[in-house]
């Protein structure tokens, strides 16, 4: 079964149904301007740039393949097409499609009786870089490619191609006719971006490897030069919109845990970092240095501490004065983690185990932990489908019940766990004790490489694991006064374990053992802590972050995670596959596609193909907005919060940042005169 759309993983990670409640919530305008946080870029007028200049960009790994519908396709792959290919529609702040003008004069709907027909009509300017006008025997080759009926092309990725019946020219001169045989209403997010003819006419150049290079593109960029380690981009000099203010751009391949150093060497220009990178950012500010000198004139020494060496300290001086010359932009990430329960076997088989465990869970608390020290708006999402701030958004977490430990005792009680007997589960420093035999809990929060002596704030950090649509990971650091209270201070924390026939009720909670991993699993012992309440036991499994999504979300091999999917503005095209309800083949397996939690209906499967094909705007996001109430109610994706961006960028740079849903506009990035 072809997966409908490639879901890419950024890992940090990512039956019965009840009557829904009538729901309220908060929702959004289809209108007004981005909510808070939504981007955060250095806006400034083209004319105010220079005009040339080299950007150096960080990817995490220099991209497999150029080519955004590979299996293998990253987000450098998306980034480097977005700048050399055409985007027929982009993205606004608010993650809502906008026809780019650069590509397309007009494109509607004309006709939906008895077939819809959507007619685009190109930019007359419009061209590839080797001359030739983009026209209809492109969007034919890109059709013919993607609608999964040649396996040569090995996509990963046919949504809406396959609902296509013809593509021909239109009846005036650039006009492209697209008829269907199913109505679509993503229609928009097809032909974006759009390869030329001779990629996608030929299998042997659809799947070839990156370092074969892109040799005819169409945006104000194009490829010139691939290696192991970057991706080097310059004008292209067919290009007919607004001249590139940029000579070129380099696409760098530094990891994560490589971006600071980076920086402070002086090889990068703009790299998203993590939280400990973005606070020593932040800490650079004059106002904040100014602050922290008069903390610093005022405060004794602490007796017996060693003094730090003249070497040292011009070395850190050194290391401040390059972190100075960069600012830091933030928004939230188009992209949400949430605890996924797995539904396929074990005590999460049964709803009213996975809906107890989900109604102790304090969302807002886990928000505020990971976004609050980031100085970003720190409520819990509400939505699995829409962001807040997208059109259509509504908290539908009602669905489910505000947390409520009676109520979670009583849900587990009525599947027949109860408390009693002998066991008790013991927590003191992380460990629990049932039966005497010692059992692995919550950890403490200075368990890896969190140490509440110097992380007295939290936040997030990412890491790319590899497998077929892969989910991102992310978590945060508790407060030093928090971690405190995990067990640190020696208090003894005694709770009832529930008991099934005798059986205690553990759940496997497995996590990424890397340094994400290690501030992932401070949520994670946030959670442990919770479920104690109830009477739950966790048992923390760290895995290697190679193997976490492979090896162990993709085979189910937990009962709870934690991982990140990201947004998308096309919901009811993108998120079918991650809610679709499993499907038995013909050899007795299951076929999940990117449903890792097992948990679906068939209630949710029907709400998603009415919204496919629903024409009228309104009405398909009305039917978007029940399927995720649903999902609430299913219980096994709990959404806790978007991601922090966090974006080191040079001073001087302008008109980039911290883009949240917005696609860049590479030909407007530049350095100021």
């Amino acid at each position: 079964m072809p997966i409908t759309r490639s879901r890419r993983a950024m890992l940090l990670a990512a039956g019965v149904m009840l009557p829904l409640p009538v729901l309220t919530g908060c929702s959004s305008e289809d209108d007004g301007p981005p909510p808070r946080a939504a981007w955060d870029i250095a806006s400034a007028p083209r004319s105010g740039t220079a005009g040339t200049g080299t950007l150096r960009w960080a990817l995490d790994a220099t991209p497999t393949t150029l080519n955004a519908f590979q299996k293998t396709a990253d987000t450098g792959t998306q980034r480097i097409a977005g700048a050399v290919l055409p985007s027929l529609y982009t993205l606004d702040a608010r993650g809502r499609p906008q026809r780019n003008g650069d590509y397309l004069t007009s494109a509607d709907v004309t006709s939906t009786d008895p077939k819809q027909v959507v007619v685009f009509k190109l930019n007359p300017k419009a061209v590839w870089s080797d001359g030739r006008p983009i026209g209809a025997e492109d969007f034919q080759a890109q059709w013919k490619a993607l609608r999964g009926t040649d396996e040569k092309y090995g996509t990963a990725r046919n949504a809406g191609y396959d609902r296509i019946a013809k593509v021909e020219p239109g009846d005036k001169e650039h006009e492209v006719k697209v008829t269907f045989a199913k109505p679509y209403t993503d229609w928009r997010s097809l032909f974006t971006p759009l390869y030329p003819k001779s990629v996608m006419g030929n299998p042997a150049v659809f799947t070839a490897a990156a370092n074969k290079g892109l040799a005819v593109g169409a945006g104000p960029f194009m490829v010139r030069r691939v290696t192991d380690s970057e991706v080097t981009l310059v004008r292209n000099p067919r290009w007919w919109g607004d001249r590139a203010r940029l000579s070129r751009v380099v696409f760098q391949a530094v990891p994560a845990e490589k971006r600071a150093e980076a920086l402070i060497a002086g090889r990068l220009d703009l790299a998203e970092v993590d939280r400990t990178t973005a606070r020593r950012i932040q800490a650079t500010a004059p106002d904040k240095q100014a602050a922290g000198a008069k903390r610093g004139s005022s405060a004794p020494g602490k007796a017996g501490a060693p003094e730090p060496s003249t070497d040292d300290t011009d070395k850190n001086r050194a290391r401040t004065r390059a972190l100075s010359r960069f600012t830091l932009r933030k928004a939230l990430d188009p992209a949400y983690t949430q605890l996924a329960l797995n539904g396929t076997k074990g005590p999460l088989a049964d709803e009213r185990v996975r809906r107890a465990v989900a109604r102790v869970i304090d969302r807002k608390t886990l928000a505020k932990l990971v976004l609050k020290p980031m100085g970003l708006p720190s409520e819990p999402l509400g939505n699995h489908l829409l962001m807040a701030g997208q059109p259509g958004y509504k908290d539908h977490s009602g669905a489910l019940g505000d947390p409520d430990t009676n109520a979670a005792q009583s849900l587990l009680a009525d599947a027949g766990w109860r408390a009693g007997g002998t066991g008790r589960q013991k927590a003191l420093d992380g460990k629990t004790d049932d039966r005497g035999s010692l059992r692995r809990s919550a950890p403490t929060a200075t368990e890896g490489s969190t140490n509440p002596a110097t992380e007295s704030t939290s936040g997030t950090g990412s890491a790319t694991a590899s497998g077929a649509g892969s989910a991102t990971a992310s978590g945060a650091s508790p407060a030093a006064g928090d971690a405190g209270r995990s067990g640190r201070s020696g208090r003894l924390r005694e709770t009832a374990v529930v008991r099934k026939k005798g059986r205690p009720l553990v759940l496997r909670f497995v996590l990424p053992d890397d340094r994400t991993g290690a501030r992932l699993s401070t949520v994670g012992e946030r959670i442990a802590r919770m479920l104690e309440k109830i009477g739950v036991r966790t048992e923390i499994t760290k895995v290697s972050a190679e193997s976490y999504f492979r090896d162990h979300i993709a085979t189910g091999d937990y009962d709870l995670a934690l991982y990140s999917w990201p947004a998308s503005a096309y919901p009811a095209t993108d998120a079918r596959p991650i809610y679709a309800k499993p499907q038995p083949a013909a050899d007795g397996s299951l076929v999940v596609e990117q449903n890792y939690t097992r948990v679906g209906t068939d209630q949710i499967d029907q709400l998603f193909d009415q919204a496919l094909s629903e024409l009228d705007g309104g009405a398909s996001r009305s039917l978007v907005s029940r399927a995720d109430a649903r999902i609430w109610a299913a219980a096994g994706s709990i959404p806790l919060y978007q991601r922090p961006q966090l974006i080191a960028m040079r001073k001087g740079l302008v008109n980039a940042g911290a883009f949240g849903f917005a696609t860049p506009r590479y030909q407007d990035i530049g350095f100021r005169r």
